[in-house]
């Protein structure tokens, strides 16, 4: 969990964590059942309301909606904690978007926003492609005004929590018609889509390595007419929100990769203290101690990396530095995690390759925390461009 006085945490931080941590610790005797069987409906929902009663839903939202109003900084501790259970369990410390209050309408503020912060509504969003994955300027999906209406088209990948939400981000570029003189820039437009709608469809449901309840279904989107009010912020604003949602996600990721190579850290060092092979413990074989040296320095440069970033979100500044610098935390932090994945396994032997062993579902999970919400190549030309452009004091 780390020292509050090594990382400079307050009371109120460490208030926080405390919960957050608390939380985990009753959801992790769920996570064999989760991955073998699935957890019924009433158990989610009851992990769900304790997440509420203990103040760590919605922490990223203001709180005159009825959000947490927490720092960045009080946001990575309590997704760090989450990140210590698998079968993503801790997602019930949800965080709404925090970049629509201040784009929202009063009316998408009321329909949408404040339901998803009460824990009464859930969003999806529906931006990668088939062609389209970082590079989210590459969307082929279209949206055509008619009227009172806009009309919707195109198929989206990996839209993550469709199957349990009700709503949806949907973006896609404008088309005009043949007289317009359209820009020369496609604009690119956010849309709020309630879940189910006329036109929108699954396609089909892939399985994926890991094992939680949340699906990534591909999802068609024919012809589906949604009022002119559920347009999100000005016309041609939509990448905007985009990135915005992508600079959060990135850190928060980085956070949960925090916690899932903290309880690795944890459970193999316990098991490398217990476990004796040619004399004592493995713990004290060189081989296996060089795993457990790296994997907690790491782990401390990872937390450092983080927190320091999310610190600097909180004191305000160049939004490209932060840009910059969340890419840095979740680029470092998510190839940290999957070294000390691997290094588990290797670890627990022949038991860090069963089901039933933490090791072994998080080298599954923690992979795709190197691909989603940009893969590690993205965020090294993101940090890359803000070096070139700055120099290193500014990020650094």
């Amino acid at each position: 969990m780390g020292d509050g006085a090594m990382y400079g945490l307050s009371d109120d931080d460490l208030d926080i964590q405390a919960r957050a941590r608390a939380l985990a610790d009753e959801l992790i005797p769920f996570e064999e059942q989760a991955e073998l069987s699935g957890l019924p409906g009433d158990v989610t929902k009851a992990h769900a309301k304790r997440a509420r009663e203990l103040g760590l839903h919605s922490t990223n939202m203001p709180t005159e909606l009825g959000g947490g109003g927490r720092s960045t900084l009080q946001q990575v501790l309590v997704q760090e904690q989450m990140g210590r259970v698998t079968n993503a369990l801790g997602w019930v410390a949800a965080t709404p978007p925090s970049w629509l209050p201040p784009v929202a309408t009063a009316d998408q503020v009321e329909r949408y926003l404040k339901p998803a912060i009460r824990g009464e509504r859930e969003e999806c969003y529906a931006i990668t492609e088939e062609g389209a994955g970082s590079d989210v300027d590459a969307i082929e999906a279209t949206a055509r005004r008619d009227g009172d209406h806009w009309v919707l088209n195109g198929i989206k990948w990996h839209v993550t929590s469709f199957n349990t939400a009700d709503f949806c981000f949907f973006q896609a570029k404008r088309i005009y018609p043949e007289r317009a003189v359209a820009p020369a820039q496609p604009q690119h437009l956010m849309f709020l889509v309630d879940l189910p709608s006329p036109g929108v469809s699954v396609v089909r449901t892939p399985a994926y390595s890991h094992t939680i309840s949340h699906h990534h279904p591909i999802v068609a989107f024919d012809d589906v007419r949604v009022p002119a009010a559920n347009l999100v912020g000005a016309e041609g604003d939509g990448m905007a929100y985009a990135r915005e949602w992508f600079r959060f996600e990135r850190l928060m990721v980085a956070a949960r990769c925090l916690g899932a190579a903290g309880r690795l850290l944890a459970e193999m060092t316990e098991f490398a203290r217990n476990r004796h092979a040619g004399g004592g413990p493995i713990s004290e074989h060189g081989l296996v101690a060089g795993m457990l040296a790296d994997s907690l320095t790491e782990l401390f440069a990872a937390r450092s990396l983080t927190y320091e970033t999310a610190r600097g979100i909180d004191r305000g500044g160049d939004i490209k530095i932060a840009h910059a610098q969340c890419s840095m935390a979740k680029l470092y932090s998510s190839e940290m995690a999957g070294r000390v994945a691997d290094r588990a396994v290797q670890v627990f032997g022949g038991r860090g390759y069963m089901r039933e062993n933490v090791a072994e579902r998080f080298y599954r999970e923690l992979r795709v925390e190197r691909i989603w919400e940009g893969t590690s190549e993205i965020q090294r030309m993101i940090i890359a461009r803000q070096l070139t452009r700055r120099g290193p004091a500014a990020l650094a």
